[in-house]
């Protein structure tokens, strides 16, 4: 982590691990007296996910409509160039946006083998896999968004054949121009980046929340 530069005066190490840490540790101990102070910014947070959520399926609705749009040109003979690679971002984006969604609605995979020895057990082992996936969604998220920075710094372009109005690269704080420019590739990755942070996020909220409340957060939707 030596190349985790300070920020405010501690270590970045410091503030997307010891401090959600200790503050989770300090949830063990403290949990009752945390509720009515967390309850506002959970209810936030619920909706910031469902935020999120509602933007994957915005994606997949631009997929749905990248692929009409593929049919129409092919039925009129026209071309549509980088159709395929703004399919693949629209597809990052439903992705990683669903992510922090999809874990609060239980949607992930989870191995539940264990779970259902008793209550005790299941609290602890969801504690457990809470606290390695939040560290390992944060490490992922840091450097997704350092990527991004990367990215942005070398000016990389895609190698496909989409390509963007100048000024809308310009209105994002790129270099673009007066004419269509091919794709800056942190223009895509910003999904990427914006969705593995809020997953690391919920990941930590559903840590304290298991703390704090005693009972698992994430159950799975019944499906009839």
């Amino acid at each position: 982590m030596t190349d985790w530069s300070p920020f405010l005066g501690l270590p970045l190490w410091v503030w997307l691990f010891a401090l959600p840490g200790a503050f989770a540790l300090s949830a063990v101990f403290a949990g009752d007296a945390l509720r009515p102070v967390l309850a506002p910014v959970w209810r936030a947070l619920d909706a910031l996910y469902l935020a999120a959520g509602v933007v994957a399926a915005g994606f997949l609705i631009a997929i749905l409509l990248l692929i009409v749009a593929q049919m129409v040109s092919r039925w009129t003979g026209t071309a549509f160039p980088g159709s395929t690679n703004f399919a693949g971002y629209a597809m990052a984006g439903a992705s990683f946006f669903a992510l922090a969604h999809a874990l609060t609605r239980g949607a992930h995979i989870r191995v539940g083998v264990f779970l259902g020895l008793n209550g005790w057990t299941r609290r602890w082992l969801d504690v457990g896999a809470l606290a390695v996936g939040a560290v390992t969604a944060t490490y992922f998220a840091r450097f997704a968004v350092k990527a991004n920075g990367f990215s942005a710094m070398l000016n990389d372009r895609t190698q496909g054949q989409d390509r963007i109005p100048g000024w809308l690269v310009e209105a994002l704080g790129g270099r673009g121009g007066d004419d269509w420019v091919y794709t800056p590739l942190w223009i895509p990755q910003l999904v990427m980046s914006a969705g593995t942070v809020l997953l690391a996020i919920c990941l930590w909220d559903m840590l304290i929340r298991t703390l704090v409340l005693r009972r698992p957060q994430i159950v799975s939707e019944a499906v009839e």
